[in-house]
């Protein structure tokens, strides 16, 4: 089959989802007005509550939303052949992530910029307010351990995207101060950064003295470094510091001074990056050599493991917390929301969309394909690099080097995830202070307090756990619960959504039905994780980890299903504080 059908279906179906549903949902659903004062007038402070105009904050929105899940999920749920995949990302882009995402942000907006989190106590009731706050911490922990230990490892296998990555930085403060302090437009600087990092991408590809390679610093993989840890470990290692002290610098600045400048950068990266592999698909058109739906599985069923292995790219309840913790504190006018939030969806879906092309047409045969996916473990262990190889592959249609096209992509991919990963830190530090409040212990509230906690925490996760990869395998351990926690996760917003719709005597249903189809899906595939996989009741060894941490989720989730069903029959919110 040419690859390329797949590519014309998918546009055709985020179109008239974008053009038709998500216009309907705005007018007769969210019903937007533009003339509501938006929280970042009402509560501009310069630092977290400030009016952006909407393609600035689209691509901070988008690209905080995007990070490496999107290609990682997809790259791995083709194990079962391409064609559930294709349809999961294609009907849960337009009828679950954009109505969620969306949703989050004018729920937020209606809510004085307040998170998820704090906005259950006004729907639900305080008690569900902090068990939820609680699964948010546990979320956004382990999306900082993933996406550290993601990067890390990109770092360490593909030397030369370290210098592009870290060029950015300076690039995007720079960017910051002259958008706003000499009030300069933001797009010819973006696009200026955006050649240089290119442009080092491609010298670094060719020229070894430029790719910063700690493995071959610390003298290769067998060598013993210090403290008994390897050329590998010692690697990881101090990538994972460096991550982190990135993190607690970028994730304590005003957002107008890297991270909007940033993820405006990496917005163009990614719509450059998605022109190049879809560019590339056209002029290739290469052949789709997975099966439609493969037959020989018999290690995990895709019903129910399909809708938490593709979470972002088809719905993430990771989106809901940037959407109401970061994006609503920007937004400028409430019409905008639509664009940020249905929008970023459907580039989240394009994006999701070429990881599942390019992984379905990088083998010759259907032979090696079913090789390389041997396993549902060989599926997570090289779905990442199979996408950055199928990519770097698509990329030669439009007439780049193949290992240029590599390092482009893999630049592309930390970006991203970086972008997440200082994205996510901050929300953290929000959750922990909103926790320090409401059990008055004044120094969580304190910012530095708050980040250092985040902080040491992450770190903490992805390098302490034991696991298959050895030293730092908290990140590959925590996969799997990351795709369960983030679709719960969903499914609570959406819960949040469809009760004040209903309050609101409005159509409720493009939120309930999504929630309830999503509710169903991950908590059949989480009560076989915890009982039957990670408990060791079944064929395999027990997790720890995985068992405490999925068993506390998944008990904070029915408590709070059992509150909101007692909300939903209330016409009322709880009575509670205007200041709270």
């Amino acid at each position: 089959m040419n690859s390329l059908w797949l590519a014309i279906i998918g546009m055709v179906v985020f179109a008239l989802g974008y053009r038709f549903y998500s216009k309907w949902v705005a007018e007769k659903i969210y019903r937007l007005d533009p003339n509501y004062v938006t929280p970042a007038h009402r509560y501009e402070d310069g630092v977290d509550f400030v009016p952006t105009k909407k393609w600035v904050l689209w691509g901070h929105h988008f690209t905080s939303v995007a990070g490496a899940a999107p290609i990682v999920g997809p790259a791995i749920a083709v194990y079962w052949g391409w064609l559930p995949a294709l349809l999961w990302v294609l009907l849960g882009t337009v009828f679950a992530a954009g109505v969620h995402d969306f949703g989050t942000i004018v729920l937020s907006v209606r809510n004085k910029g307040q998170s998820v989190g704090t906005i259950t106590n006004r729907i639900i009731g305080k008690r569900a307010k902090n068990m939820f706050l609680f699964i948010i911490l546990i979320l956004v922990l382990m999306v900082n351990a993933v996406f550290a230990w993601v990067i890390s490892n990109l770092f360490i296998k593909f030397p030369a995207s370290v210098l592009p990555v870290f060029i950015e930085i300076p690039l995007a403060i720079w960017i910051g101060y002259a958008v706003y302090k000499r009030k300069k437009e933001m797009l010819l600087p973006s696009i200026i950064a955006l050649v240089i990092m290119y442009g080092t991408a491609v010298l670094s590809a060719s020229t070894p003295a430029l790719q910063i390679d700690l493995l071959k610093y610390f003298g290769g993989a067998e060598n013993t470094v210090l403290f008994g840890l390897d050329g590998v470990a010692m690697s990881f290692f101090v990538w994972i510091i460096i991550l982190m002290v990135y993190c607690y610098i970028a994730s304590t600045l005003p957002v107008w001074k890297l991270l909007q400048p940033r993820d405006y950068i990496n917005s163009h990266q990614l719509v450059v990056g998605l022109v190049i592999l879809y560019a590339g698909l056209v002029f290739l058109q290469p052949k789709v050599t997975a099966p439609v739906t493969n037959g020989a599985v018999t290690d995990a069923s895709w019903f129910p493991l399909l809708f938490i292995t593709i979470a972002c790219g088809a719905i993430s309840g990771f989106h809901g917390l940037v959407s109401s913790g970061t994006t609503s504190k920007q937004l400028d006018k409430e019409t905008d929301a639509r664009f940020v939030g249905y929008f970023g969806a459907v580039g989240e879906g394009a994006l999701a969309l070429i990881s599942i092309i390019a992984c379905v047409t990088l083998f010759a045969t259907q032979g090696e394909f079913l090789t390389a996916y041997e396993s549902f473990s060989a599926a997570n262990g090289g779905g990442l690099t199979n996408f950055i190889n199928g990519a770097a592959m698509l990329a030669t249609g439009v007439w780049i080097p193949e290992e240029i096209a590599r390092t482009i992509v893999a630049v592309i991919v930390v970006s991203f995830a970086a972008t997440t990963l200082d994205t996510s830190v901050r929300l953290m530090r929000y959750i922990i202070a909103e926790i320090g409040l409401e059990y008055n212990f004044k120094p969580l509230t304190k910012t530095h307090a708050a980040t250092s906690v985040a902080v040491v925490a992450s770190a903490a996760l992805v390098l302490l756990p034991k696991g298959p990869n050895g030293f730092g395998s908290g990140g590959y351990l925590l996969w799997p619960l990351f795709g369960t926690s983030n679709q719960l996760l969903a499914g609570v917003s959406l819960l949040l959504i469809s009760i004040w719709l209903k309050r609101q005597g409005r159509n409720f249903l493009p939120t309930f039905i999504p929630m309830v189809f999503i509710f169903v899906m991950t908590l059949w595939a989480m009560i076989q994780q915890v009982v039957f996989t990670w408990s060791g009741l079944g064929s395999q060894d027990a997790n720890l980890l995985l068992f405490i941490l999925g068993g506390i989720i998944l008990i904070l989730v029915f408590w709070i299903i059992l509150e909101a069903i007692s909300a939903f029959q209330k016409k009322e919110p709880p009575s509670i504080p205007d200041d709270e």
